[in-house]
């Protein structure tokens, strides 16, 4: 059988073996900048944040660092930095004043020092995000923060709020107006955790479908760190991508053997090596 017949399956076969490689090394780096984030981060809050701390003790010592800010704030414009990378955030003044940047550092620092944390975005009536807060888990509800402004939100009675508390506009503005500037406008009507709206997919209606399917998805998928660490991000699509052309290749090594019988050996899965291709022309001869 000549090689001819099958340009298509040889494309293919040679393109996710090429590919299936750079996965790999990509899965490699992006690991070994994701576990240098963590040990940098780890650092990090170990030497502001109290090991023996309560939750709400660390997140007021997280915040007093937010209000004192970096020792070395004296970088490149911010527009000109990589503004999910929690070793910028942390160390430029400017981005700690942005409520999603501030709010980044804040995630980053809560996480690593055992909180329980996810950022909550709040949307105009069109769906559009006016604000960026965090949620802590203290005395088992989801209390806001609000890294920006340096704040744990609470009642006259110093009772901390949830977000259902806070739609109801008295509790807001009673909470809200000891906090200096506060715009009356950051109110808890509409919101989210992850902004989909941003994805190309969200126009062909993912929110409808995940939450036809699994309606707490929001709430109880925890996607905070891949939009919050751009170190995360890039490890869970290496490993998507690794699993995904791993499966391919399978997939065209079992097509071959049963196609035209040949006689395919495991050694054909190796990631690398000299594994023979079942699409050359010696094998479809």
């Amino acid at each position: 059988m000549a090689t001819s017949k099958h340009p298509v399956l040889r494309t293919v076969w040679w393109s996710a073996d090429l590919l299936l490689k750079l996965a790999v090394v990509t899965l490699l780096y992006s690991g070994a900048w994701e576990f240098s984030v963590r040990q940098y981060l780890r650092g990090f809050s170990d030497a502001i944040v109290p090991a023996a701390a309560t939750p709400e003790q660390k997140v007021e010592s997280i915040l007093d660092w937010l209000r004192a800010g970096p020792a070395r704030s004296q970088l490149p414009a911010p527009e000109g930095l990589a503004q999910r990378d929690p070793e910028t955030t942390l160390n430029h003044q400017e981005l700690l004043r942005v409520c999603g940047t501030a709010t980044n550092a804040f995630v980053n620092l809560a996480k690593s020092s055992g909180l329980a944390v996810r950022r909550l975005l709040l949307l105009t009536p069109d769906r559009r995000a006016k604000h960026v807060v965090a949620e802590v888990k203290m005395e088992g509800r989801w209390v806001i923060v609000d890294p920006s402004y340096r704040a744990i939100l609470r009642d006259a009675h110093g009772r901390l709020l949830t977000r259902k508390d806070l739609q109801d506009p008295e509790t807001f503005r009673e909470a809200t107006r000891v906090i200096p500037g506060y715009p009356p406008e950051y109110s808890y009507e509409s919101f989210a955790h992850i902004r989909l709206a941003r994805l190309p997919l969200e126009g062909l209606g993912l929110r409808r479908f995940l939450n036809a399917v699994y309606p707490r998805w929001d709430e109880e998928v925890d996607l905070t760190l891949l939009v919050e660490r751009e170190s995360m991000a890039l490890l869970a699509a290496a490993i998507a991508l690794a699993v995904a052309l791993l499966v391919l290749r399978i997939l065209l090594v079992r097509y071959a053997d049963r196609q035209w019988s040949f006689a395919l050996s495991r050694r054909y899965l190796r990631l690398f090596g000299s594994s023979p291709n079942p699409f050359t022309q010696s094998a479809l001869n």
